[in-house]
């Protein structure tokens, strides 16, 4: 059954895909204290993207059914109550929110670069300076990071466009964005995030709303690759 069928029951994919692997676990396929398959088996035998898998690994770690150890694999705890109940639901699917973000940003982007101001120009330095001196205190730059973004929205001119903007970054507290970002982000990771911040604002300030989109778009769906990555 293809991942776009099992979405139509309201539940989100990664909670269906979590309870197909409680279920081998129930079954005695994978005993307490065993290892999983390994990712790309894994997500053969249930027949669902490695993204949409690692989201149910995440999943069944935040309640306690599986042990992810890095470099190591995954490791199947011992069985409590929350064996026997549904997953339940942890936020939007990160893979999912992140493709949101880029095809809604990106025409912000390209929406704000008509409208950009000097001083607005001048908001957005501050906030990616602020962003540098964070990561090099080896701080993860959450705020200037939400402000940067916040601003661009905020220079559309377009309340609801803000709104959303605002509501599906801040979806990155969910506990399973939050979990995704303990695993996956690092300073590294936060370095190269901030040169994509850099070309988007070198676009928004040559005034070329097609450059903005574009800038905005590579950043999202790249930020949405470093999550997901194979």
């Amino acid at each position: 059954m293809s991942e776009a069928i099992k979405g139509l029951d309201g539940r989100r994919l990664y909670q269906q895909v979590a309870d197909q692997i409680r279920a081998l676990i129930r079954a005695g396929q994978f005993p307490p204290g065993s290892r999983l398959p390994a990712e790309r088996e894994l997500a053969v035998q249930l027949g669902v993207s490695r993204p949409s898998l690692r989201e149910a690994l995440i999943a069944l770690e935040i309640d306690g059914s599986v042990e992810i150890r890095m470099g190591s694999g995954v490791y199947v705890c011992a069985p409590g109550e929350e064996a026997y109940a549904p997953t339940r639901p942890l936020g939007e699917s990160p893979s999912e929110l992140m493709r949101a973000r880029a095809a809604i940003e990106s025409t912000v982007a390209q929406l704000a670069a008509a409208r950009m101001t000097p001083d607005t120009l001048a908001q957005l330095r501050q906030a990616l300076n602020a962003m540098g001196a964070e990561i090099d205190a080896g701080r993860k730059p959450l705020e200037q990071d939400r402000l940067f973004h916040l601003t661009i929205a905020a220079q559309t001119g377009n309340a609801v466009l803000t709104r959303i903007v605002r509501e599906l970054f801040d979806d990155r507290h969910s506990p399973i964005s939050a979990q995704m970002r303990v695993r996956f982000e690092t300073p590294e990771t936060w370095r190269v995030a901030l040169a994509e911040h850099e070309a988007i604002l070198e676009a928004l300030g040559s005034g070329d709303p097609i450059l903005a989109q574009a800038a905005m778009r590579m950043h999202l769906e790249a930020s949405r690759e470093r999550w997901t990555r194979d």
